[in-house]
């Protein structure tokens, strides 16, 4: 079957069948006999282009753009499909031409929960022969048709370097990015609704929470309290109120000084882990009155351009980075997994490539985590990926050979808030179910990320789970379903839309 006829009878959900061909995604080679402790890397495999932008798709499938073929700095010419469920040759790559007109190098991208498609918001333009100008174009992926098109109506601003993020009504925000090479400001955000188009937030305004101060994909996630929380580089945080013409508070908690280029991550609800300088972290609360932070154990070392990823079980690996900004000195070949529920760090398996700027994580339906790319520029031109098993998937017996897994034989392909809805799995031992918001990654940041836990109850090999409470703990869009197993081990996930 062909690239063109998956993506024809692509159904949001993935089957049984093509959750057994993910499950053998990272089996091809033996593990070592610490792999139910560390995990193991896969090989490192040819990759079509240097995935700066990667967004796992409704269907399974993964969008990756940024470079040209031979790993030059542009998103002018090619993007990339591909299909895990076709493993990780050639034949699972769909390469297509960019015929919008736009260079997305340096944009950001964020599936729309209504039609998801994936909205690809501002970009790279060269002028005289410079590079590294804005462009105010919006694009669209349809998933469907594997089509790249350009959007009706583009942003009121130039944006270069922008962060987007779905709110809780469903709508995408649009933050900070630089309008040109002289001027590295964009403090006004712009609000996207669909089938109505960009409108600007002049209340919100402000150089110091994602303009001057803090442009480039400046961190910033919907909070339970409807409003949306942002961190800066400088160590200010602030809530910003999307209603209306929007407005703008400066919160009382103030961090260590962060970079642009460490990662955080919103590992459970309300709760965010960030990296500062120093080797040093924190854990951010949201769920209270006002935001607090305590420090937790920092990674072991600065590692700029490393990703953060958070894993079915609620846990944060990152990867990748060095203590020198994308210079090949101190760099981080292993990874760490960071656990909530005791603060500590855990050595992972040793990557083959290193992972510097313009690399990126991301997970995956099948519990494995997909890491690639770095370059354009770098001391390294990564055309190419490796695929991180973690221990879950694993037995612990230090043989090194896969767990079996559970499986969810049926799901519902939709789901709405307080809702009860029934899940069949393939055995009545399931001590876990989660899920996890499909990701949409670069530049140290993954739009979107976050993790639940759900509550449910059993009656045999049915469970009747209950969806999360409110779009302001989990918002609308594409989610990422697991069970676990009583030793552990995560199913493949179904995807489906909530909201």
């Amino acid at each position: 079957m062909s690239l063109h006829t998956n993506t024809r009878s692509a159904v949001i959900g993935l089957g049984l069948a093509s959750a057994m061909a993910l499950s053998t995604l990272s089996s091809a080679q033996a593990a070592p006999w610490d792999a139910y402790t560390k995990g193991s890397m896969g090989p490192v495999v040819n990759w079509p282009l240097i995935p700066i932008h990667v967004v796992l798709l409704p269907d399974g499938r993964l969008l990756s753009y940024g470079t040209d073929a031979k790993g030059n700095q542009t998103g002018q010419f090619i993007y990339d499909v591909w299909d895990p469920k076709l493993g990780t040759g050639s034949n699972a790559h769909l390469v297509l031409p960019n015929t919008t007109g736009t260079d997305t190098f340096c944009s950001a991208q964020v599936i729309v929960p209504s039609s998801g498609a994936v909205l690809l918001t501002g970009g790279d333009k060269t002028v005289n022969g410079v590079r590294n100008y804005s462009v105010n174009d919006v694009n669209l992926f349809d998933y469907r048709s594997s089509a790249l098109y350009q959007a009706p109506q583009p942003m009121r601003d130039l944006r270069w370097y922008p962060t987007v993020l779905t709110l809780s009504s469903g709508q995408i925000l649009v933050l900070g990015g630089r309008a040109s090479i002289n001027e590295l400001s964009v403090p006004t955000p712009e609000l996207y609704t669909e089938g109505q188009g960009w409108r600007s937030l002049e209340g919100a305004t402000s150089d110091d929470a994602y303009g001057s101060r803090n442009w480039s994909y400046p961190l910033a996630w919907q909070a339970p309290n409807s409003r949306v929380f942002v961190t800066t580089i400088w160590g200010g945080t602030y809530y910003m109120d999307p209603t209306g013409n929007g407005s703008i508070t400066k919160a009382p908690l103030n961090l260590p000084a962060g970079d642009y280029y460490l990662p955080s991550v919103m590992f459970a609800p309300g709760k965010i882990l960030t990296l500062r300088k120093y080797n040093s972290a924190q854990v951010i609360d949201l769920n209270g009155s006002q935001p607090t932070a305590k420090a937790t154990a920092g990674v072991g070392q600065d590692r700029f351009h490393a990703s953060a990823t958070v894993l079915p079980d609620g846990k944060v690996y990152v990867n990748g980075g060095s203590i020198w900004s994308n210079v090949a000195f101190g760099v981080a070949y292993a990874g760490k997994i960071w656990d909530p529920a005791t603060g500590k760090w855990t050595p992972t398996a040793t990557a083959k490539r290193m992972r510097l700027y313009h690399s990126v994580s991301l997970l995956l339906p099948d519990a494995t985590v997909l890491t690639a790319g770095g370059g354009a520029p770098g001391p390294v031109t990564n055309l190419n990926a490796e695929i991180y098993t973690p221990p879950y998937l694993y037995k612990k017996d230090g043989s090194g050979t896969l767990a079996p897994r559970p499986s969810i034989t049926d799901a519902p392909t939709a789901m709405t808030w307080k809702q009860n809805f029934k899940v069949e799995v393939s055995a009545a031992n399931v001590s876990r179910v989660t899920l996890v918001k499909t990701g949409s990654a670069t530049h140290t940041v993954d739009f979107d990320q976050r993790f639940l836990p759900l509550s449910f109850s059993t009656s045999g090999k049915t469970l009747t789970v209950t969806a999360p409470a409110t779009p302001e703990t989990a918002p609308p869009g594409y989610y990422m379903l697991f069970v676990f197993d009583s030793a552990g081990v995560p199913s493949v996930a179904r995807i489906l839309r909530l909201g």
